[in-house]
């Protein structure tokens, strides 16, 4: 029987390519976490979109597998993202090109991170992470977590409803 826990999830872009500066893809994985918690397939904590990566924090729910969630997130957007790539940018295209036996092109590094979170204070300590992931290091999207506009971070802290997929934490908890 598998386990339905919280869940933190960790995509990375192929050769770790910054491919998410382009708002257009990062609409796609919008739609896309936003189809999978309409469809009630996941309830959606936190996430944030960084340029190369993805982070979820996310419940499968019972009637559902998380290896099927998984796989048809990251092959739906995938193939949203490769017809963009070959109509809108195909040199950038090229850069995705693998020819495995399997597959010509492809968007997502093999093997995403999924790590089951069994405590309120460990779904927080990942929350904080996937906020501030913005505002560290290299990147700096942002000077705070909150004006990040492809987060949850605003949710939390500024109330705002920007993403109508989201759930807050604590109804995990039944609060």
């Amino acid at each position: 029987m598998e386990s339905h826990y919280v869940q933190f999830f960790t995509a990375t872009v192929l050769k770790w390519k910054p491919l998410f500066f382009n708002d257009s893809y990062k609409s796609i994985l919008i739609g896309s976490l936003k189809f999978l918690a309409e469809a009630k397939r996941v309830k959606i904590y936190g996430f944030v979109i960084m340029p190369n990566h993805i982070h979820i924090i996310w419940q499968v729910q019972k009637e559902h597998k998380l290896k099927d969630v998984q796989r048809d997130f990251m092959k739906f957007t995938s193939q949203q993202i490769q017809k963009n790539l070959r109509t809108n940018n195909p040199s950038l295209h090229q850069e995705f090109e693998v020819n495995l036996k399997d597959r010509k092109y492809q968007v997502w590094q093999r093997n995403p991170l999924s790590i089951n979170l069994y405590s309120r204070e460990v779904i927080e300590q990942k929350l904080d992470y996937v906020h501030n992931n913005p505002v560290q290091g290299k990147w700096m999207l942002t000077d705070e977590p909150a004006n990040y506009l492809y987060s949850s971070s605003s949710y939390y802290e500024k109330e705002e409803c920007r993403f109508s997929f989201l759930t807050h934490y604590m109804e995990y908890f039944g609060s």
